[in-house]
Order: structure tokens, then sequence, then C-alpha cells
């Protein structure tokens, strides 16, 4: 996207054309198709030239307030941040390789978390520090069990 097409013209209505085209009638549901697909990808499968993973992102959090499911695409948003950096599964030693993995898949998944949730993100990457998951542990989805107990709905 170096070229900024992505930006041109009404991006959000081309967006969510390309949605409507793929037979989703939200964008919501055209991630939640893709669980572990980064948002770049997700971009990629909707405009390879002129979408954007940030728009993507833009557009779940739109519709995550509205249906107030904010928590739930924080989850989500982890479990595309984990299968980027740690494609195995979170590591069995944390070793300096794999130290920095679960660095960058935790840091991906904060900056990808609105401020509202931010705190509790930080506690819950803390919390997965603290006491590891077992090895390979690699959530499929937002509801899996674990990401439910470290982020557990709690909107209206």
């Amino acid at each position: 996207m170096s070229d900024g097409r992505s930006w041109q013209g009404n991006w959000k209505a081309r967006l969510y054309e390309r949605v409507r085209g793929r037979g989703y009638d939200s964008l919501t549901a055209f991630a939640e198709a893709r669980p572990t697909a980064s948002l770049e990808e997700l971009a990629e499968e909707l405009g390879k030239d002129d979408i954007a993973g940030v728009q993507v992102f833009s557009g779940l959090v739109a519709e995550a307030e509205r249906s107030h499911r904010l928590t739930r695409l924080v989850r989500g948003q982890f479990v595309r941040e984990l299968h980027a950096y740690l494609s195995t599964g979170w590591p069995s030693e944390m070793g300096d390789e794999n130290r920095f993995k679960v660095a960058r898949a935790l840091a991906g998944w904060y900056s990808f978390t609105p401020e509202t949730h931010k705190e509790r993100v930080d506690r819950a990457g803390d919390a997965l520090l603290a006491n590891p998951p077992p090895a390979g542990w690699r959530p499929l989805g937002p509801d899996d069990e674990l990401l439910r107990t470290l982020l557990p709905d709690d909107e209206a």
C-alpha cells in the first residue's frame, strides 16, 4: 500500500462493497470466517491494491462498538497476532528467540487494541507471561476458554 491508493476515494464504501460482494453482511462476519488471518491478509483478500489492514481494523472496531462486542474483537485480535508471530503456538521454552516472538505478538495485540481495553490487555499479557499457557496453545478464535478467562465479556 505504499502508493496510497487505499486512502483514495470513499474507502469505507469500497471496503463494505467488497465484503458484500463476497457474500457477507458485515465486516465482522467476513473476518470471523477467517479467525487466524492477519489484518493484512484480510485487507489483501478484499483488495490487494486499495484496502489496508488498518482500514479493516477500523471497520471492525466500529461494528464491535455498535454491537457491544468490543471485548470479543480484542480477543480475536490476539488470535490473529498469535498466529502471525507464534505459528506453532505458545513456546515451551522462553529462550531469546521465543521471548522476542511472544513480545512481538503481545505488542501487536496491544497496538491493535482500542483505548478502552488497553489496561485489560496489558494485564492479560502480564498474566500470560507470569503463568504461561500450555506449550503449543493456539486459540482458533475469540471464544477460546483461556482467552475468555483472561478477557471476559462485560459489555451491556
